[in-house]
């Protein structure tokens, strides 16, 4: 789609207002918004935004270890193929922007720039990358200055979904609006929570839905007085949400990480790819769960994946091998990466997963034989014949396993990594001091 197309579509709309949108290290949405009548010159020109915005963390203080700060600017340049006009914002579009700098190169410190390399990384071995989200929240109100559940529905009820069935009949509508292939939707395990997903796709494609299913789901409940929320663990004493991640490798049409003959009809590339992501998780878990909320929902018994091991549809190991559907076998074969929330940016994430998977397949690497228990049943000396290890418990230590991985930081490149890390411990320094219920307080809006 092109500028003329693009200005034509947001007339024939109505549009009078364009989000300009990113997200932050912090996994923040941010932007600016620009008016129709100025709309074509900013979409070839950018819209300016100070470098420093990079550096912000989620308690909006500029981190200590940035090197940004108040001299340099860079552009917003939106892609014009995200061009949405918002079926619950009458007159406004959103489109998600590149980072540029002044002489129009993309930005080093910019997420999206991340996750466009590492697809060019995979592209060169004649791989792509496909994934889909597990979007999980829950809808609450405030009372008497405190978030509640908006109800006491139980897990894949049908009271639950009459309950919830305003809110997410819109939420539904509006994402099949937008051209996102809404799938599924059912109430979860916590009073309130929900679950939905969406329709696979290209890695950069699903990590820009990922932003627009964050934002339309937060604007429908808004409008039905609720808040939701994607934080991993809004309610010390109820289930957390996760943000899982289906994953899957194409060449040429064909889903390269199927096997009629492999074990669990996984592929050869597929178990090194696999492979690859278990011997990064320590480090990766400061990206894919990079918040001190994260460390609240990961633990045993939680279904949430506390070890460094895979299965057949295990939902206590962090790589859940789905079963494939019949008659659509290799269409639908996939692996679920079980440590991925709502704290995290969806372009790291998936990029540091695929420069992961990527390691994984260039060392050949064995994943093991699949585990069809739960691993915290196992003794700790059986654990560690199998070579399967718990995850840091908190975000310091995953931040500390990030440090020392060598090809996770490479990945990032040294601009990045310096900037991701530095909000992450401001992160950590502000909230990882305040007491648990404080700390639920930071992020409940916030995600």
């Amino acid at each position: 789609m092109d500028r003329d197309a693009v200005l034509a579509w947001a007339r024939a709309e109505g549009v009078r207002l364009v989000r300009f949108l990113y997200c932050d290290n912090g996994n923040i949405i941010r932007g600016k918004v620009a008016h129709i009548g100025i709309l074509g010159p900013v979409i070839e020109s950018g819209i300016g935004l100070t470098v420093a915005m990079q550096g912000f963390t989620i308690t909006e203080r500029l981190a200590p270890g940035t090197a940004q700060g108040p001299v340099g600017e860079i552009r917003l340049v939106p892609d014009l193929s995200t061009f949405t006009p918002l079926p619950y914002a009458p007159g406004e579009a959103r489109m998600l922007c590149d980072m540029r700098t002044l002489d129009g190169a993309d930005w080093e410190a910019y997420p999206r720039t991340f996750l466009k390399r590492m697809m060019a990384r995979a592209a060169a071995e004649g791989i792509e990358g496909r994934a889909a989200f597990e979007y999980e929240f829950y809808l609450a109100r405030e009372v008497d200055g405190r978030y509640v559940p908006a109800d006491d529905s139980l897990c894949f009820s049908s009271d639950g979904m009459d309950r919830a069935g305003p809110v997410i009949r819109e939420v539904m509508d509006a994402l099949d609006r937008q051209g996102f292939g809404p799938q599924q939707y059912y109430p979860e395990l916590g009073p309130g929570q929900q679950e939905l997903s969406i329709d696979h796709a290209p890695l950069l494609t699903a990590a820009d839905r990922h932003i627009a299913v964050r934002e339309t789901v937060r604007a429908v409940a808004l409008k039905h007085g609720l808040v939701a929320s994607f934080a991993p663990k809004p309610f010390l004493d109820q289930a957390g949400s996760g943000c899982h991640v289906h994953f899957s490798l194409w060449r040429d049409g064909r889903n390269v990480m199927y096997d009629p003959e492999g074990e669990l009809g996984i592929s050869a590339l597929g178990r090194q790819f696999i492979a690859g992501v278990l011997a990064h998780l320590p480090g990766l878990l400061a990206i894919t769960c990079p918040s001190v909320n994260s460390y609240q929902r990961l633990a045993p018994n939680m279904w949430s994946s506390a070890y460094t091991c895979w299965g057949p549809d295990n939902r206590e190991a962090a790589v859940r091998v789905a079963s494939p559907f019949r008659g659509r076998v290799e269409a639908t074969t996939n692996i679920e990466i079980k440590a991925v929330d709502g704290s995290a940016n969806p372009y790291l994430a998936l990029g540091a997963l695929l420069a992961a998977g990527l390691d994984g397949i260039n060392r050949a690497l064995d994943p093991g034989a699949p585990l069809a228990m739960n691993p915290h049943d196992l003794s700790e000396e059986e654990r560690a014949r199998r070579g399967i290890r718990r995850y840091p418990t908190s975000l310091g230590e995953a931040i500390a396993a990030l440090e020392q991985d060598a090809v996770l930081m490479e990945a990032l490149g040294p601009v990045l990594a310096r900037e991701f890390l530095a909000v992450r411990k401001a992160e950590l320094e502000d909230v990882g001091r305040l007491p648990p219920d404080r700390q639920v307080a930071v992020y409940f809006r916030r995600y």
